[in-house]
Parts: C-alpha cells; sequence; structure tokens
C-alpha cells in the first residue's frame, strides 16, 4: 500500500508541475500577443517654449525656437516634430552675422534619414535678403538639397520677383537653384550680357 501511494504521490506531482509549465507558457504567449497590439508610436521627450541651439566647434549653426516639440523614439523610423509652429535662423560661415530665417506652421525632422520637411505657410529669407514663399518644403541634409513642387514666390533685395508655378530645387545654401514654369519681374540689371 505504501508503494502505491509514492507512486500516486509522484504522479500528481509530476501532474501539477506540468500543468504548472504549460500555464507559464500559455500566459507568455498570451503576454506576447498583447504587447504586439502595443502602440509605441508617442513622444518620448516632450519641450515646452523651445529654444534650440546648435554649434559645431564653437560656432552657432542655427537657433530654433517653437511651442512645442515632441520627439518619437520607439520606433523604427524615429523623428522630431513642431506641431505649433516654429521658427529657425540658420547661420552661414561667410555671413555669421547675417542670418537666414525659416518660419513654417508645421515641421518635421527624420533622424535616420537626416531629412526636413515643413509645412504650412513656408517663409524662407536667405542672409541676401531674398524671400522665399511657399505651402511645403523639403530638405534632405545629406544630398544638401532643398525642394518643392509647391508654387515659389520669391522677392529679391531690389523688388524684383519671381513665380515657380511647379516648385524648385536649391541647394541648402541658396547659392544654385533651378524654378519650374517661373514667371516673373526681373531687374534687367541682372540679366547677364551676351557673350559673359
Amino acid at each position: 500500500m505504501k508503494f502505491f501511494r509514492q507512486i500516486i504521490y509522484k504522479n500528481i506531482a509530476g501532474l501539477l508541475g506540468c500543468a504548472i509549465f504549460f500555464g507559464l507558457i500559455s500566459c507568455d504567449e498570451d503576454l506576447t500577443k498583447i504587447n504586439k497590439n502595443n502602440n509605441t508610436n508617442f513622444p518620448s521627450q516632450i519641450i515646452n517654449n523651445a529654444h534650440i541651439v546648435q554649434r559645431d566647434s564653437g560656432m552657432v549653426k542655427l537657433r530654433a525656437t517653437a511651442p512645442l516639440i515632441e520627439k518619437y523614439e520607439y520606433i523604427d523610423s524615429p523623428y522630431i516634430v513642431a506641431r505649433k509652429g516654429i521658427q529657425i535662423l540658420f547661420y552661414d560661415k561667410k555671413k555669421p552675422k547675417v542670418p537666414g530665417k525659416i518660419n513654417a506652421k508645421y515641421a518635421k525632422f527624420n533622424e535616420k534619414k537626416k531629412f526636413y520637411e515643413a509645412k504650412g505657410n513656408v517663409r524662407i529669407v536667405t542672409n541676401e535678403n531674398q524671400m522665399f514663399a511657399m505651402r511645403s518644403v523639403f530638405w534632405d541634409q545629406g544630398k544638401r538639397l532643398i525642394y518643392t513642387t509647391d508654387t515659389v514666390y520669391v522677392t529679391d533685395k531690389d523688388g524684383s520677383t519671381l513665380v515657380g508655378a511647379n516648385g524648385m530645387k536649391a541647394k541648402d545654401d541658396f547659392s544654385e537653384y533651378t524654378f519650374y514654369n517661373n514667371s516673373g519681374n526681373i531687374n534687367a540689371k541682372k540679366i547677364p550680357e551676351k557673350g559673359r
């Protein structure tokens, strides 16, 4: 009789051990399914009334101010967004005391791709005092390229105007640019003479 009790206790202990093991495994599977449905697209950092200064070798490269900046870093393609508008002053080595300016109602920066976009009443004023106005603009920092397919309105410091109806493409320092389907009122002194 004692022998049968030992076998029964061992069987009961073995069955309880198996039940606990399978219970724990099934819980892990349920947690995995639950975690797959969790949203990771939430801001990891929020800055109210942001004032950001970016320097390179001691020289100020840009100053940015925004009412709200949110950083999303727990996703495959992390980004930073300014949903309530942004103003950026950018500085050039050629004219370090005269900044260019960018204003927009919305801006987004993809950190991995080094890609910026600005939307909503975008205004860019270069340090040469040229103003570019458009609905949206994109900046590929790696290629040093700024572009848009929106209509671009350009006003030069001498009052000349230009309209690029199908957008523009420019180097990010605005030393060269191309407008598509353009028209405007350009100062005759700026048109080069034949042969020059």
